[in-house]
C-alpha cells in the first residue's frame, strides 16, 4: 500500500497569553503514513475518529522546563488528548482489527501507539457500543469529563440531600453533568454560565433551581438570594471563587476542578477573602482525575452507571461538535473564549 495522508494539528509555538490558531496551533496537511511498513513497536495503529477539546490543554502549551501535572506538548508534533479510534493495524495480542479504543491519541488522522501506550488504551465493549451512544460522547460525558464530574461531586463534594451547590462553568462538559447529578441527589442547584442562551438551557432543560450570566449579573448578589453554599464546584476560579467564599456555609466543601478564567492571564486574580477558609472551617480540595482514573474499582463504578444513564436519557448532554481536523485550531482557541456551548469535540472522520 502506498503512503496515505495523515494530516495533523501541531503545536507550533508557545503562547504567552491566549493561543492563536494558525500561529501557536497549526493544521498541517502534508504528512503521510504507510500502514504496511510502519513500525508499531509491539503496539497498534488507530484511525482516529473523534478527539476531545479540553481547557486543561492550555496548561500543556508550555516549555518543557516548566513543570506541571501533565506533560507539555512537543513543538512541531501533533497535539494529544483523549480520543476514540478504530484499530487498523495490530502487533499486540490484546487488540483486534476493527475494535474501538478510548484513551490518549493524537490530533491526527492516524496514530501509532507503541506497546506501552497501547496497553493503556481501553477497548469499548460490545455491550457499551450497543448502548448506541455517539462516539463523541465517549470522550465527553462517558469519558474523562464525565469521570471528573462524578468523582469530584460524589467523592470530594460528599453531597447530602437538601444541601445547596453552586457550579461555575455550569453549561460546560463537566458542569452540566455535576448539575444533573446534584439534582438526582436532591440538592438545590445554582449555576453560572457566560451567555443568556446557556443560562436558559440550564434552567429549562437541566432544571437548575437558579442560573445566571456571570458577565452581566452581580455574582455575590445572585448567591445572596439563596441559603449559604454547602458545596462549591469550581471550574472557573477568579472573582466567582471569591464570591463563593463569602457565600459559603460553615464546613462547606470546595471542589477545585479548574480555573479557566486564569489560564491565559499573565497575572492571576488575587483572592482577597481567604480568611473565610479559617472562619467558616471550609474544606478546599483540588484534584486531577487522572489520579483517580488509575483505580480499577472507580473505572468499574463509573462505566457500570454513567453510560447507561446517558443512554436512558436520565442524564442529558449537550455537545459542540466541530467536523474536520482542519477546523480544530479554531475550536481549541474558542473554548478559552467561551464560544463552545457544551462539550467541545472534534470529529476527525466518520465511523
Amino acid at each position: 500500500m502506498a503512503p496515505i495522508q495523515n494530516s495533523a494539528v501541531v503545536f507550533a509555538e508557545i503562547p504567552s497569553g491566549y493561543p492563536e490558531a494558525g500561529k501557536h496551533i497549526k493544521y498541517v496537511k502534508d504528512r503521510t503514513i504507510d500502514l504496511d511498513t510502519v513500525d508499531t513497536q509491539g503496539g497498534i495503529v488507530t484511525k482516529n475518529l473523534v478527539v476531545s477539546v479540553d481547557p486543561y490543554m492550555r496548561g500543556r502549551m508550555r516549555s518543557a522546563e516548566k513543570k506541571s501535572y501533565s506533560p507539555p506538548f512537543e513543538l512541531n508534533q501533533p497535539l494529544t488528548n483523549f480520543f476514540v479510534g478504530k484499530v487498523v493495524k495490530t502487533d499486540n495480542s490484546k487488540f483486534n482489527i476493527g475494535q474501538y479504543v478510548y484513551g490518549f491519541g493524537g490530533y491526527e488522522e492516524y496514530t501509532v501507539h507503541a506497546k506501552p501506550q497501547a496497553d493503556l488504551l481501553r477497548i469499548l465493549s460490545d455491550e457499551e457500543l450497543h448502548l448506541g451512544l455517539p462516539l463523541t460522547t465517549w470522550v465527553g460525558a462517558a469519558g474523562m469529563p464525565g469521570q471528573t464530574a462524578y468523582h469530584g461531586f460524589y467523592h470530594i463534594g460528599e453531597p447530602k440531600k437538601g444541601e445547596t451547590i453552586f457550579i461555575t462553568g455550569a453549561s460546560g462538559a463537566v458542569g452540566q453533568i455535576v448539575g444533573q447529578l446534584a439534582k438526582r441527589e436532591g440538592l438545590k442547584v445554582i449555576g453560572s454560565a457566560g451567555s443568556d442562551d446557556k443560562v436558559k438551557w440550564l434552567q429549562t432543560e437541566l432544571h437548575f433551581d437558579h442560573a445566571f450570566n456571570y458577565k452581566t449579573a452581580n455574582v455575590k448578589a445572585e448567591l445572596a438570594k439563596f441559603d449559604p453554599l454547602n458545596i462549591y464546584f469550581d471550574n472557573v476560579g477568579g472573582d466567582q471563587l471569591e464570591a463563593a467564599l463569602d457565600a459559603a456555609a460553615s464546613y462547606a466543601r470546595f471542589v477545585e476542578c479548574g480555573m479557566i478564567s486564569q489560564y491565559n492571564e499573565p497575572d492571576s486574580h488575587g483572592v482577597r477573602n481567604l480568611m473565610q477558609i479559617v472562619a467558616k472551617r471550609l474544606k478546599l480540595q483540588g484534584f486531577i482525575i487522572l489520579d483517580k482514573a488509575k483505580d480499577p474499582s472507580f473505572q468499574q463504578e463509573f462505566y457500570s452507571k454513567v453510560p447507561k444513564w446517558i443512554a436512558s436519557g436520565e442524564l442529558k448532554i449537550k455537545e459542540d461538535v466541530t467536523k474536520g481536523l482542519e477546523k480544530a485550531p479554531e475550536a481549541l482557541v474558542g473554548i478559552f473564549q467561551g464560544k463552545n456551548f457544551g462539550k467541545a469535540v472534534i470529529q476527525i472522520a466518520d465511523n
